[in-house]
């Protein structure tokens, strides 16, 4: 049997313990007194070694605040965000993919903004779902993109609707998050007992998305460009979490990794749905409405007649019109 701590001898111990003999004592103290100096001495010189050590620390990281510590790079802005898209060509048309296309470019010129677009099948994902391509291909953006502000992924099944909210300011200024951040809400609706922090501020946020009916939605999010956003998506994109077989692929790895860990959840808020991911029809979450920035098109197939492309006639023609008189 394992013990938490050991085992005392006595529950009742003596409250001192009579020496053997003056003399005994004596002579012992005599014969330990050069050792005990000597110790003494070398405890003081590890001191000495260890304030100067610390004081080496300091001078290291004040130069390093001031001229950039080697290996960190702070993103200048420049763009101000990057659109990543991924697109499987395999099971949509090639029109289709090509009016998603159009309409991020459209957007990302009206801003100064960039994109990127990726495809299923061009990333090693060792057997994992191919979803997943979604992270790593936000991850590539953040290495090809190294100055960019902020990354916003968008699903290949949605349309930017409106073209004149920018995404620094609708979604991601402090003040704007201060309104718009739901805090103290379970992270997994209805009843997780792990809720987002009620003492975030605006400035502090690095990762905003929704959830709908069902948990957290990874169609739509936006990401602050910098060291913890290549530690989230290291961390989301981790071969165990790949491996796993969660039964949403990554939208359940990433219920799983911000309930377990802190240091993701502190910088992550939730905002409204119709913030940023409406859906075209109502019944798993919030429904589309006009002036809302994006509509994605929920529950739709690649093909057959509840396709995307269906889905998606009856925006096509409302974005193209609103972007032409932005």
């Amino acid at each position: 049997m394992h013990f938490a701590y050991p085992p005392r001898k006595t529950s009742n111990p003596p409250p001192f313990l009579p020496r053997s003999s003056p003399s005994s004592s004596s002579s012992s103290s005599s014969s330990k007194l050069p050792g005990l100096v000597r110790r003494r001495r070398s405890h003081k010189t590890l001191a000495l070694a260890g304030l100067a050590f610390i004081a080496l620390v300091y001078v290291v990281i004040r130069l390093g605040g001031r001229h950039g510590a080697p290996g960190q790079h702070k993103p200048s802005g420049k763009p101000t965000a990057v659109l990543v898209t991924v697109f499987d060509e395999a099971k949509y048309s090639k029109p289709y993919i090509d009016m998603v296309k159009d309409n991020r470019i459209q957007y990302a010129q009206k801003h100064g903004y960039q994109t990127f677009f990726a495809k299923v099948g061009e990333y090693e994902l060792k057997g994992a779902p191919a979803s997943w391509t979604s992270v790593v291909a936000t991850r590539h953006a953040l290495a090809k993109f190294p100055d960019a502000g902020y990354l916003w992924y968008l699903d290949q099944n949605s349309f930017v609707m409106n073209p004149l909210l920018r995404i620094e300011e609708h979604v991601m200024k402090p003040a704007r998050l201060e309104e718009l951040m739901i805090k103290d809400r379970p992270v997994v609706p209805p009843d997780s007992i792990i809720k987002t922090f009620g003492h975030l501020k605006g400035q502090d946020v690095d990762f905003v998305l929704t959830q709908d009916k069902d948990g957290l939605s990874t169609g739509s999010f936006v990401l602050r460009n910098g060291d913890w956003a290549k530690f989230l998506m290291e961390t989301w994109f981790d071969p165990i979490y790949r491996s796993y077989n969660f039964q949403k692929a990554e939208t359940h790895a990433l219920e799983h990794i911000v309930q377990w860990h802190p240091t993701l959840l502190a910088k992550l808020a939730l905002v409204d749905q119709r913030i940023m991911n409406s859906y075209s029809k109502g019944g798993k979450g919030a429904e589309y409405k006009d002036g809302d920035i994006a509509v994605r098109f929920i529950d739709c197939t690649p093909q057959g007649d509840k396709s995307c492309e269906s889905e998606s006639q009856r925006f096509a023609q409302q974005w193209r019109i609103s972007f032409k008189n932005a």
